[in-house]
């Protein structure tokens, strides 16, 4: 595993994520099995959310099971529309509300990074920044950021913390993967630094320092092996809506079967191959993986091993 440090955080976190938005997990049931795999690859960084149904309660018992909290890097998020809603809920009462009952699921005092999983830009920066800092406070959590905010609300939301001697932002979960997100997969609250439109808002997380959580790294699929650039009219077969709306086009197409000659070249997987260029780019981000079974999520980890050459990032994303 390869590890990175983070201001703030006392261990090294390990630069895969297990993302726990899988459906036995989101249904509350064991997964001992499937997280001690987890665990035993080295991944010590778990990425979990109030809007994940009942997987920081799986999540928190197998904590529990095993008395590993203090070595677990907890990642949580809230401030998400309810279920089957997109009314925005980017308030300091949700915020209160959702973290206390995410703190009883997960059986723990507090979280190591909270993020607000969603925006609502018709919301002052203000009272949120201060309920953020007085959760912090209160020992609630350590570090705290947010999940699909564009960079112009985070500087102003951190100019508001700097101004009035807060605790600012100091991560962000954006979408981030070799596939461009060409449409908002959920319809409504995704922001993507993916994909050649974004370069100025990747230039701005470089400058700023500020660290990445990334998710959908496989493009929800698209790159996880489902699928093979040979069989594109039966795309509905091997994924769901959400990748297609999100992510299925021809660049991505293209991507993809051009990752799966580094892949043949590398005598690697798909998912490896896209995963290992995530970790290659010069962001330095914290790539959030999921996966269902420990033998899924143990072939992911390979990524770890490839090497790939300037020539073959570049010629992996159509450059």
């Amino acid at each position: 595993m390869i590890y990175k440090n983070i201001d703030g955080i006392v261990q090294p976190v390990s630069r895969i994520v297990f993302g726990t938005a899988t459906p036995a997990m989101m249904e509350g049931q064991d997964a001992t099995e499937l997280l001690d795999a987890v665990a035993a690859g080295g991944v010590n960084c778990f990425d979990t959310a109030r809007a994940y149904g009942m997987a920081e309660k799986s999540l928190g018992d197998w904590m529990q099971k095993r008395g590993n909290r203090e070595k677990i890097v907890l990642v949580d998020k809230g401030a998400h529309p309810l279920p089957d809603t997109t009314v925005p809920r980017v308030t300091p009462a949700a915020i209160e509300a959702d973290i206390a009952r995410s703190l009883a699921l997960l059986q723990t005092d507090h979280v190591d990074i909270y993020l607000l999983h969603r925006d609502d830009p018709t919301q002052p920066v203000g009272p949120i920044m201060e309920v953020l800092n007085d959760l912090r406070e209160r020992g609630k959590l350590n570090l705290f950021g947010v999940s699909n905010w564009t960079t112009a609300r985070i500087e102003a939301a951190n100019e508001y913390a700097y101004q009035n001697d807060l605790e600012p932002f100091t991560v962000s979960s954006p979408n981030y993967g070799l596939a461009e997100q060409v449409l908002d997969p959920w319809g409504g609250g995704c922001v993507s630094i993916s994909g050649p439109h974004e370069a100025e808002n990747r230039r701005w997380y470089q400058d700023s320092g500020m660290e990445i959580f990334a998710y959908a790294t496989l493009a929800h699929g698209l790159f996880s092996g489902k699928i093979r650039s040979d069989q594109l009219n039966h795309v509905a077969d091997y994924l769901d809506k959400f990748a297609i709306r999100g992510y299925c086009c021809r660049d991505n197409y293209e991507r993809l079967r051009r990752t799966e000659q580094i892949a043949e070249k590398h005598g690697c997987s798909v998912a490896q191959a896209a995963l290992a260029w995530v970790l290659a780019q010069p962001l330095g981000v914290f790539a959030e993986v999921s996966a269902s079974t420990p033998e899924r999520f143990a072939s992911n980890l390979g990524a770890l091993e490839i090497q790939l050459t300037e020539a073959e990032l570049r010629f992996m994303d159509l450059r």
